[in-house]
């Protein structure tokens, strides 16, 4: 009977999530266990307007995979410019570099390094450098220990050369790691989109996601996410196909996986969704707005997939996250592609950005604003809803919450001990009401807000929500 009742303990032991003090956000179910009249609910991107026209001789309507990284008090954005359609890793491709205060308000330095079409004031900082130019992707290293000179890196390159590895002490002035590519083309690899890495810090080793095909059981090829990973950001591991569990295959033209800033143990990924052949404009509808006769037979999306590491995906929505809109130039092939990274623009506020109006001369980057955190909610209606998180243990001394409700709704918390018996003092009942909008705030019971002595202990929270939306969670000191 000790043996058995030893062995239960130590199934519920594993059976615990460990979150410690990080913030979950709920894009996925991993801390779910039940809801009850509540749904996780995808959030509506607000557009903000165009943040960068690609009105420069040397940029154009095929400007295209943009990377914006936040590096202190300056926004970054890298991108290929090109003014013509043509073959992929060309020498005409170069790649351009703008950058903001604030995220917001863009402006192209005049770099004098390299000159294209026929001028040096330009805020080129890569060209004649084929076919690197094509896909350049930095990052911004946060491995510790990274020399200065190689804070920033890079990779690029196509299906015949391979992906190169470049450093720069600047984010402006690069060079190659190495002559050698640190990752050489395979059976179903293209490497002719974005090909992004990253230092997880949760993984403890670089991470690389790059396009392959993958051949389904129909004999269909179909745009897909494979990943990699290194120590050194050089040698790389055997790569590994992406799952999305029993998600429909579809077409992703680019994944731009990346950790959220706010809790980089979490990737979450803002993807390009492509549907080749799914023509929706007509060829009068093209030739009004001047899209290159070549790039409208298709339609595109962004849809928000995750991954908390390893090689599977969690698609828990599979509605798109960025709908084309209104107005035939957002129904061409190509157009609608996110850039990568996501970064926060206000206290309240976080931003990605959008490769708009491809292949025509209205071409340009928008930028689309979340709450911070608010990819997604967990949301009830005036119905009201509930939802039981599964078996947590945490490290901290209060519980902060990042929520809305309206005006009639409301937010309440119990916590629960290992058996779902309420914890004595943190009963609903004991829970102060939560009206109102705010990224931050502290939950309190009759006794206070001190939860220090459940730390290390394992409990579940139930929430239960009127009119309300809970985005994210976090114990904290």
């Amino acid at each position: 009977m000790r043996a058995l009742l030893t062995l239960a303990l130590t199934a519920s032991a594993f059976a615990q999530i460990d979150i410690g003090s990080r913030r979950e956000i709920f894009v996925d179910r991993h801390l779910i266990d039940r809801l009850d009249g509540a749904s996780l609910r995808l959030q509506t991107p607000v557009e903000k307007g165009t943040v960068l026209a690609l009105d420069r001789p040397w940029e154009g309507a095929f400007c295209a995979y943009f990377t914006v990284l936040k590096d202190r008090n300056r926004y970054r954005l890298y991108y290929r410019c090109v003014p013509n359609s043509g073959q992929d890793g060309r020498i005409e491709e170069a790649t351009c570099y703008a950058e903001s205060p604030d995220g917001i308000r863009w402006s192209r330095p005049d770099l004098g390094l390299y000159e294209v079409q026929n001028t040096r004031q330009n805020n080129v900082i890569l060209a004649q450098k084929a076919p690197f130019s094509h896909n350049f992707t930095p990052l911004l290293d946060t491995r510790p220990g990274v020399p200065p000179s190689e804070q920033y890196k890079a990779l690029a390159g196509t299906s015949e050369s391979g992906l190169a590895a470049f450093v720069s002490a600047d984010g402006i002035r690069w060079r190659k790691l190495r002559e050698e590519p640190v990752l050489t083309p395979a059976r179903e690899t293209r490497y002719d989109s974005q090909n992004l890495a990253f230092w997880s810090e949760s993984e403890g080793s670089y991470v690389c996601y790059f396009r392959t095909f993958k051949v389904l059981p129909d004999k269909r090829h179909v745009r897909w996410v494979t990943r990699t990973t290194s120590t050194d950001f050089v040698h790389w591991d055997t790569p590994v196909e992406m799952s999305f569990g029993d998600a429909p295959p579809e077409h992703l033209y680019t994944n731009q996986t990346s950790p959220y800033f706010r809790a980089p143990h979490i990737y979450v990924a803002i993807a390009a969704r492509f549907f080749p052949g799914r023509q929706v404009l007509t060829e009068d509808e093209a030739r009004a707005i001047h899209v290159d006769p070549k790039y409208f037979q298709d339609c595109s999306d962004a849809v928000l997939f995750s991954t908390r590491g390893g090689q599977r995906y969690d698609r828990t929505f599979l509605e798109a996250f960025l709908r084309p809109g209104l107005g035939a130039e957002n129904w061409v092939s190509r157009t609608n592609y996110p850039a990568l990274n996501v970064v926060q623009t206000g206290p309240a506020e976080m931003s990605f950005y959008v490769n708009r109006n491809y292949g025509q001369p209205t071409a340009h980057v928008g930028r689309y604003a979340l709450r911070l955190d608010g990819f997604a909610s967990v949301n009830a209606g005036y119905a009201g809803g509930e939802m039981l998180t599964k078996l947590l243990r945490f490290r901290g001394r209060t519980l902060e919450i990042n929520y809305a409700t309206s005006a009639a709704g409301s937010v309440r918390i119990e916590i629960q001990d290992g058996e779902g018996k309420p914890v004595p003092g943190f009963s609903l009942a004991d829970c102060r009401e939560i009206i109102g909008d705010q990224v931050v705030r502290n939950v309190s019971w009759a006794g206070g807000g001190d939860v220090s002595n459940l730390a290390g202990k394992p409990v579940r929270l139930r929430f239960v929500l009127k009119d309300a939306d809970l985005f994210s969670l976090r114990f904290r000191d």
